[in-house]
């Protein structure tokens, strides 16, 4: 690889000298801030520099879901959290999809209003229909919509689920195809006059009152502001923030014929998720399982979470059909104790907008926009 200092006149011009903002990061978030930087500063010389040939971490790993909250992690976060925050990352997440579609068609990225259901599969978490009362009631107040969740025990039967007690229906989620939505990112990007470099890897960041200084794997360089859209890799840059790398493994099936589930799944508060994408099934999660060896930043797969997904798959999900799996990934996320993002100056010319709690779908572009305002 060519190092920086070792390019032409032409290529430092175009790509490295007077950067005016320089994004680490390009999956929703980085993409999203770019776009809404160029929306504030038209002239402004903005480059994004991502370490992988692909964005690395979620962004292009995730499963599609266009969610804002299922009962059952409602309930588990009001059970652990304070109830404004509760309802303020609700809000969050439902005004960031509108955010999103706001600056992407959701046509081009095969948007799906098709609803979500939060399958239960211990009584013992069945929830008082008080509860269901009392989320409907907010969600009207918060978002102007009435009657968004609803029991729905009969599409156990329909999906041809077993080994679930009950279902609750929100009828607002629905799904995306996340390829589909990087590419309209990406295209609106280049098409704003905002540069992409892939492969090269940001190892030390030194801002001062001036600017950044910023030591790559490729040669240095410097940039007036900096923006740190690198999620759970972000722990490098900014070591005094609350925020952890987390694994999400993830399988998608072979096709089936004649698959009848269609929609978006939550099983246990959200921790274990699924869906039909084509005429196949993705499921994914079950980091709750062992939460020790899945704050990590590797992208293996392990056979104990691997083999619980197949089970649910085999036993609940699709117990009448066979199945065999052809694609295994995973994806790194970020989160920290507060399921709130962190968007913040860090200091003098340095920002960050990451901590994304698995929900990035649904509130990159909102933090991208945000993260754009803070300069």
């Amino acid at each position: 690889m060519l190092r920086i200092d070792q390019l032409s006149y032409w290529e430092k011009k175009l790509y490295f000298e007077e950067i005016d903002f320089l994004i680490i990061g390009s999956g929703i978030v980085g993409l999203s801030t770019a776009i809404y930087l160029r929306e504030r500063f038209k002239d402004a010389k903005i480059l994004i520099l991502e370490r992988g040939y692909l964005p690395t971490g979620a962004s292009t790993k995730n499963a599609g879901f266009a969610c804002f909250g299922s009962p059952s992690e409602l309930k588990d976060d009001l059970d652990n959290v304070p109830e404004d925050k509760v309802w303020e990352t609700f809000s969050l997440r439902y005004h960031g999809l509108k955010r999103l579609f706001s600056i992407v068609d959701e046509k081009r990225i095969k948007y799906s209003p098709c609803g979500s259901w939060d399958l239960i599969q211990n009584n013992n978490n069945i929830l008082d229909k008080g509860f269901l009362t009392y989320l409907n009631e907010k969600t009207h107040l918060l978002l102007g919509e009435a009657n968004v969740y609803s029991e729905d025990p009969t599409s156990l039967k329909r999906f041809g689920f077993k080994g679930f007690s009950t279902a609750y229906k929100n009828r607002l989620e629905g799904s995306i195809h996340t390829d589909l939505l990087i590419q309209e990112l990406f295209k609106k990007v280049i098409s704003f006059d905002i540069r992409v470099i892939f492969g090269i890897e940001v190892n030390q960041l030194v801002a001062n009152e001036r600017n950044v200084h910023i030591e790559t794997n490729s040669g240095e360089l410097k940039a007036n502001k900096v923006m740190i859209c690198t999620n759970g890799f972000a722990k490098q840059f900014i070591q005094n923030e609350d925020i952890e790398p987390a694994r999400a493994q993830v399988l998608v099936t072979k096709p089936i014929s004649k698959l009848s589930v269609n929609g978006t799944f939550h099983i246990d508060k959200g921790y274990t998720y699924f869906r039909n994408v084509d005429n196949r099934i993705l499921l994914g999660g079950g980091r709750n399982l062992t939460r020790e060896t899945e704050n990590t930043t590797s992208f293996d797969n392990t056979p104990k979470i691997q083999d619980f997904l197949k089970n649910l798959l085999k036993i609940n999900i699709l117990p009448e059909t066979e199945v065999e799996v052809d694609y295994y990934w995973s994806g790194i996320m970020g989160i920290g104790n507060d399921k709130q993002p962190i968007i913040k100056k860090v200091n003098n010319n340095l920002y960050c907008g990451v901590r994304m709690g698995g929900m990035g779908v649904a509130i990159g572009a909102e933090v991208g926009y945000l993260l754009a305002n803070q300069v």
